[in-house]
């Protein structure tokens, strides 16, 4: 017997779960074509499913795919909501879910979008000077090298271990993984400009949640932590009024800004603009971080993808290794790992009934 709940292999296969899920549950569907297609030519889109109350004063927005091969599970998660969701719960409540925020990362089993531009790193305010990560940059040529051969990869790898046990881990990770500007073929690039999901959200936003009073954001990840747990994420401080309406709503939350969170402190990240986007509503910003495996193989992974797609050739026969690589790192396939996810992913969803 199949499991209750599985990864979907493909984007494709995992859209159409959701668009399927979202038909029987009844949901309004919005559908946002990308410019460009998928590895097999395949249409790519940001599609909003949207249930309840039309006229509530308290919505919830769930996201998935804002850092591509990320959104399996966030597909999974939102896909087995809608199977399971009870329309008589949401009678004073709106529940919109978007589906695969980075559609290009997503089939192409990238963390980036298609400027290999990092989405979590790109909300910026692009009128100021661009963030400076001098640590990145010292250890750039480390992080991403041109040369794929054997001998290199050891190479650098090899400093990169010397380095972190030098400056420890935490700091390593903040160096890596805070953003920078500069290293377009690099990880955590935070782009030279608003890229298109960027964009969109932008023009979305415009027009969605005008009637709301309080929203509940949760923005789904994978990749830090412990196997199978869920972190709740701040991006404010533990003072701020909005951790404290987090805490209230699901309990232990976790401010990266304080240092408490497996997350370092972020450059750009588009929880950290919700206010902006939505001003005129109280704004209760969550992200959702599943763990997978160790920072170690997750670094591994991002860099083959950043020199494959810099470097290499994204339709070469060695492609698939480094997207079956990457998958491995963001999305386990195990069935006990995703009804972990869900299990805490629902209890979630109940915090916003508060």
């Amino acid at each position: 017997m199949a499991p209750r709940l599985a990864l979907q292999h493909t984007y494709s296969q995992a859209r159409n779960a959701f668009l399927q899920a979202a038909d029987s549950a009844g949901a309004t569907v919005q559908t946002f074509l990308h410019p460009l297609t998928g590895p097999e030519g395949e249409q790519l889109s940001i599609d909003v499913a949207e249930l309840g109350n039309r006229n509530a004063t308290e919505a919830v927005l769930v996201v998935s795919g804002t850092h591509g091969v990320e959104g399996y599970c966030g597909s999974a998660l939102q896909t087995q909501w809608l199977r399971e969701c009870s329309a008589s719960s949401l009678a004073n409540k709106r529940v919109v879910l978007v589906h695969g925020f980075n559609p290009f990362g997503f089939a192409w089993v990238r963390r980036v979008n298609e400027d290999n531009v990092d989405l979590n790193r790109n909300f910026i305010n692009w009128n100021d000077a661009l963030p400076q990560n001098a640590e990145y940059t010292s250890i750039a040529e480390l992080i991403v090298p041109r040369e794929n051969s054997e001998a290199e990869q050891q190479r650098t790898i090899g400093e990169l271990l010397r380095i972190a046990g030098e400056w420890g881990m935490d700091r390593m990770q903040a160096v890596v993984s805070s953003g920078q500007y500069e290293h377009s073929t690099g990880v955590f690039y935070g782009g030279s400009g608003p890229v298109w999901s960027h964009k969109w959200m932008r023009e979305w936003t415009a027009q969605a949640f005008t009637g709301v009073q309080h929203l509940s954001v949760i923005d789904l990840h994978t990749g830090l932590g412990p196997s199978g747990y869920g972190e709740l994420i701040s991006h404010v401080s533990k003072v701020d009024a909005e951790y404290q309406r987090a805490t209230a709503m699901w309990g232990e939350v976790r401010s990266m800004v304080d240092g408490e969170s497996v997350s370092a402190t972020l450059t750009g990240d588009w929880l950290g603009v919700t206010e902006e986007l939505w001003p005129h509503a109280e704004v209760t910003a969550v992200a959702l971080e599943f763990g997978t495996v160790d920072p170690i193989s997750v670094l591994l992974a991002l860099r083959a993808d950043a020199w494959l797609h810099g470097y290499g050739d994204p339709r070469s026969e060695g492609a698939v290794a480094v997207r079956n690589q990457v998958r491995a790192a963001f999305a386990d396939d195990n069935p006990e790992w995703i009804e972990k996810c869900w299990q805490r992913f629902s209890s979630v969803m109940s915090g916003c009934e508060k």
